[in-house]
């Protein structure tokens, strides 16, 4: 199984706990891509992921199946020449189009499962990621709130949510579609630029059900649970953001404790990094 992360230093926590989870729930065999870059805007420095980090992740993998592997690849030079410049100064960095850059980057394999790093897993993903998708460039669950808003079909929901999503690398290449979307971020400014693009751009994109991109509730049939950011409409209309690692919402806002095993193993990863 193929999968894809991508970010800075600040997506440790999420990154740790969201590999533990899919150890726990697979026995296929694991190769972990991991996409950073080194990044400074007029504001701020942001580091990228260091390689003493993802060495313990790959040893930690390795243990399982000596045929695993966590792999760090900084795109840097390659970001550079695709600059997202018209949202640079967005809600969100640069880092996270890094899943845009994909096709440009050598050997990445023709299929693969990008993850973003508040995604855990819950059950055995097998079954998702062998979905046949010769024909699609993407797959993955309608976003749980934008799929009401944004419609290029005013007469059904196909808006994805692009946290959870099976590309077809080889589709994607020969179609252009990330070359479009990175050219689209340089472009115009959006609210969430690549997720955006890609719904506006992908022409052969499959729904999948939302029991692998579950963005709210959490049932006995979710596989991937996606800790995006919420809406609250009662006393008044507020945003929610908990993530895996902020446990204590975890267990007494979100009432979730079906993954506390994970989260006493991140502990000790995390402490073994530090």
């Amino acid at each position: 199984m193929n999968i894809l992360y991508g970010g800075d230093a600040n997506i440790i926590d999420g990154l740790i706990i969201s590999i533990l989870s899919i150890l726990k729930h697979t026995q296929e065999e694991l190769h972990i891509y991991v996409f950073t870059m080194q990044y400074k805007d007029t504001h701020k420095t942001y580091k990228p992921l260091s390689k003493s980090q993802i060495k313990v992740l790959d040893e930690i993998v390795k243990k399982k199946n000596k045929n695993n592997f966590v792999k760090l690849i900084s795109i840097t030079n390659i970001v550079n020449k695709y600059l997202p410049e018209a949202n640079i100064d967005t809600f969100f960095t640069p880092y996270c189009m890094l899943r845009l850059y994909a096709d440009l980057v050598p050997s990445m394999p023709d299929k693969i499962l990008y993850l973003d790093n508040d995604v855990v897993c819950l059950k055995n993903p097998q079954e998702f990621y062998n979905t046949d998708i010769t024909n699609y460039e993407i797959a993955g669950a309608l976003d749980y709130y934008g799929s009401h808003v944004y419609k290029k079909n005013p007469l059904k929901r196909d808006y994805i949510n692009s946290g959870v999503l099976l590309l077809n690398l080889k589709l994607i290449k020969k179609t252009k579609l990330f070359a479009k979307c990175r050219e689209l971020c340089q472009k115009r400014k959006m609210l969430l630029p690549d997720q955006s693009a890609l719904n506006w751009y992908a022409k052969n994109k499959l729904i999948v059900d939302r029991c692998y991109n579950e963005q709210k509730d959490l049932t006995k049939e979710t596989v991937f649970r996606h800790f995006s950011t919420t809406f609250k409409f009662w006393p008044k209309i507020t945003t929610q953001t908990i993530k895996p690692w902020h446990i204590e919402n975890v267990h007494n806002i979100l009432k979730i404790n079906s993954f506390d095993d994970i989260l006493e193993e991140y502990k000790k990863v995390l402490e073994r990094m530090n």
